[in-house]
This record gives C-alpha cells, structure tokens and sequence, in this order.
C-alpha cells in the first residue's frame, strides 16, 4: 500500500454517476421495461443473465424455496437465525408511534406515522452472493411494518435460471415469499413501473452493481430509493497500540469487494504504517480473491500517516467514511471529535465483518463521502409521516390576524382571504374587502 503525509493524500473518488455509455444504456433498459413490461424484462434477463425464462417461471416458488434448505449447512441456517435476531433486536428500537398533543384551548397537533405499503428489495447475485444483504432490507421493513415485501435477485448465468440457495433460505428465514429470479436495471424498472407479472413498488432499496444504481437514479421520483450507493469503503483510524495483523486483515475485508473499493489506514505511527503496509502484502498473496483485492489496494488504497490522533480524525471527517475503525488506547475517548461516518467501529475486537454480518446494525451504509448528510438503513426508511392539525374556534379566532398578515407579507391574498372570510363571518376582524 502507498504511504504518504495527509498533505500528499488526495481521494480519488470513483466517479458513482457512470459513463455517458453506462447512463445510456440503462435509460434504454427502463423505457423498455415501463412500455413493454414482460417482454422487455425476460429480453434483458436472457441477454445480461443468459437464463431463457417464460412470464411462469420469473417467481420462485415455494417449493424452491423450501429445497434450497437442503442445499445449505445447518450451520448456516443457525449463523442466519442468530444473526436476525440481533439485528430485529436492535432495529426494534427504532420503532416510531404516532402522536397527538392535545393542547388547552382545544386545538389538536401531531404526527401520524404510517408503513409504507409495498417495499422492493434488490439482492446482489454477481460477483458474489450476499444473503446478509435480505436480512438489512427485509428486517426493518418488518419492523416498521410494511405489509408487502418483494425481492428480486439474478438468475444464476450459463442458461440456468437457479438462485444462490443460501439468498432463498435467507429470504425464508426473513419472511420474504415473493421473490423473483431478475436482476439488473430491468430489474429495477420492474419494480418501479410494474409488469404483468410484478406489480410496482413504493421504494426500492438494496446495493448492487452501476447498472442497478443508475437504474434507482432514473426511476427515482416514481419510487423512493434508498440511496444511489457506490463502492464499498473503509478507513481504520489506528495508534501503535493496533496489531498490525488485525488492521491489514480487516483493511482488506472491504479491499475483496469490489475492484473500485477503497481501503485507507490513518496513523500517527510510521512504524505501524510500514508493518501494515507489509503484512498487507502478506495477507493478499494468501486471500482467495486476491486480484479483486491487489485491484482494490493498489488502485484506491492508501496509508496516510499524520502528525496526531487529532489530525488524524480531521482526515476522517473530510473522507467521511462508510465504515470506520477507531482502534487506539482510548477508542471512547475520540468518539465525540468523529462527525462524519456511517458505522463506527470501536476498538480492537469490532471488526468491521462483525457489523456486515451479526452485531445489529444495519450494514447498508452511506458511501461516497455521503455520511456528511445520511445515514444507515434503518425503520425510518420504511414509514412515512402525515402531520395532523386539528384548529379549535379559539385558537383560530386569537391567531387569524396573524396568519393573515404574514400571508399577504408574501403576496399571497387568497391565503389571506380564506383566513378573513371565517373571522368576518365569526364578527371578529376585516372588512371583507381584503383590508
């Protein structure tokens, strides 16, 4: 890995928003699917997936879903139980209730607070499966309790139409039924627009390659999104109390994502910096997906080393990771200096695999340098908000002459008006000639 001073350190950030080909392309790809519906949508999953499939066979039945059981480890099934009871247990308390305030004069103000009806979940199936991608989506939307929840995810390629069998256990062990074997920007579209076969959706949410996000660009407005997320990032803010082993293993842990993920050290130590730097190496010649990984390391990983822990959280907030690890002799003590981040990661045995996979959290972060203004998937996503106003006669008639003087402040009379018409009829205030 590279290592520089902060001074030296610029981000390269990959460019999210796609290649003028890319965005083309999946402009076509939406249109077809909102005009043409099934057709369009078996015609992309054929040519993109290689699976020649009829409208009949686009959902997974229940069947499939319960075979797929015998295609997995019980282990499995016990790791994926145990791991969506922590994150229930923790977007549990997230939960919203409705409010009213009912106020001494008799006037009533609150919130009602309302599931979203129909929620679409988008489940990776290409460079790799993420069966702990259905257990972020789907939870929260249970728990906020969203009637409806469908899923799509890619065929397996080569002229088969399977699906990872570990994503349908997955999906059954969250309650999820109504899944279907499409992916890609089509499967956005369908989602968004609906077909003969998937009836549309009110938000889509779930990462996946540039075409899926570009997709959720386009169809954005239609539906909601839950984020146009880019490549996967990592930033381990580290003193010389950090085992070097550690900080390279879990350097790479998001290095092994995806080619354009990115993967930084930020130290006061140059000791620590080089024994990183090494066991980097060490570890990559020994990881299964090395050339993801040595891509990865090479093309957007960085070692930067800097004057102080405080210089240090001031790199931190300027890159605003999507998951940072704060491994030093006094993790607590810095967490109030840290601003911008998705997930933090405190000290040496919360390593960033243990919040993708177990603790709770939601793993469905903010990248791109967009934890400056948003936040993790949570309940929130799910609902929706109604303001309630419920006027008494006698706030009405103390407030009226105000309301209408900040309306016509604006220029707008007809607001003013409609207040006036009430206070002349009730004998109090105006001429009834808007003056």
């Amino acid at each position: 890995m590279k290592i520089q001073s902060s001074k030296d350190f610029k981000l390269q950030r990959e460019v999210e928003y796609g290649t003028p080909e890319q965005n083309k392309a999946v402009k076509e790809i939406v249109e077809a699917v909102k005009q043409e519906g099934d057709a369009a949508l078996l015609r992309y999953t054929e040519r993109f997936d290689g699976a020649a499939l009829t409208p009949a066979q686009l959902r997974v039945t229940a069947d499939e879903l319960q075979a797929a059981y015998g295609q997995v480890e019980e282990s499995f099934v016990a790791a994926i139980r145990a791991a969506a009871a922590n994150i229930r247990a923790f977007h549990a308390r997230q939960k919203r209730s409705s409010w009213m305030d009912l106020q001494p004069d008799g006037t009533i103000l609150g919130q009602i607070i309302r599931p979203l009806k129909r929620v679409g979940v988008y489940v990776p199936g290409g460079k790799a499966a993420y069966p702990s991608s259905v257990l972020m989506n789907v939870i929260p939307a249970q728990i906020a309790g969203v009637p409806e929840i469908v899923m799509v995810t890619p065929p397996s390629t080569g002229g088969k139409a399977g699906i990872d069998p570990y994503i349908l256990v997955a999906a059954a062990e969250a309650g999820v039924h109504e899944i279907y074997r499409v992916g890609g920007a089509q499967a956005v579209a369908a989602l968004a627009y609906g077909t003969a076969s998937i009836a549309p959706v009110d938000k889509i949410c779930g990462p996946g390659n540039i075409y899926v996000a570009l997709a959720k660009r386009e169809v954005y407005g239609v539906v909601d999104i839950d984020s146009i997320a880019g490549p996967s990032e990592i930033v381990v803010l580290a003193d010389d109390t950090a085992e070097p082993a550690y900080v390279a293993a879990d350097l790479l842990s998001q290095a092994e994502h995806d080619e354009m993920a990115s993967a930084i050290l930020v130290t006061p130590s140059r000791s620590l910096a080089d024994t990183v730097a090494a066991e980097v190496e060490r570890q990559l010649r020994e990881l299964p997906r090395e050339a993801i990984a040595r891509a990865s390391v090479e093309n957007f990983g960085a070692i930067i080393v800097v004057e102080s822990l405080k210089e240090g959280i001031d790199v931190v907030n300027r890159l605003a990771p999507e998951h940072l690890e704060v491994v030093a002799a006094d993790p607590m003590g810095l967490l109030g200096s840290i601003e911008n981040a998705g997930a933090i990661f405190l000290g040496p045995y919360s390593s960033e695999p243990v919040g993708d996979y177990f603790a709770g959290p939601n793993h469905i972060i903010p990248t791109n340098g967009t934890a400056r203004f948003s936040s993790p998937v949570d309940v929130d996503d799910f609902i929706k908000k109604s303001s309630l106003i419920y006027y008494s006669k006698e706030a009405f008639l103390r407030d009226g002459e105000t309301i209408m003087e900040l309306a016509r402040r604006e220029g707008l009379e007809g607001h003013a008006r409609a207040i006036e018409i009430r206070l002349t009829n009730e004998g109090k205030g105006g001429d009834g000639n808007g003056q």
